[in-house]
């Protein structure tokens, strides 16, 4: 299981694999909610945050319609991540042990968009750095 420790800042942390996943747009992580214990440094067990992703392309120009919001969560043992773009026309992803794409108006569940092979990149890769399991 990885902590949280002063040199790990969590924002950075999903910066940075939004930044891998998604080139060559840079993305700018907005913290929106957290669990206290998030806020004071301790492990992940109790993890439960939401962010606003920010995008630009290279040049600096806003991509608001690239915008993201993420929420990652236990639920028992396992990592969770909800990921999906601001509008909530487009598809959402839950990731926990696969991949499911719901329909962001009825939450029903829908085939993967033609763009959405970066965001499940991004899911698989925070779930790997974050522990996809408590007790991994």
């Amino acid at each position: 299981m990885r902590d949280v420790s002063a040199n790990t800042d969590l924002s950075q942390l999903v910066a940075a694999a939004a930044d891998l996943c998604r080139k060559p747009w840079r993305h700018a992580v907005i913290h929106v909610t957290s669990t206290p214990e998030l806020e004071l440094g301790a492990g992940l067990e109790d993890l439960d945050c939401s962010f606003r992703l920010e995008v630009r392309n290279p040049g600096g120009e806003r991509l608001l319609e690239e915008d993201l919001e993420l929420e990652i969560y236990r639920s028992g043992r396992d990592l969770n991540i909800n990921l999906g773009w601001t509008d909530d026309q487009r598809p959402l992803l839950w990731h926990g042990n696969h991949p499911v794409w719901m329909d962001g108006v009825t939450g029903e569940r829908c085939a993967r968009p033609l763009d959405g092979l970066p965001l499940e990149a991004l899911a698989r890769r925070l779930r790997a750095l974050l522990g996809g399991s408590a007790n991994s």
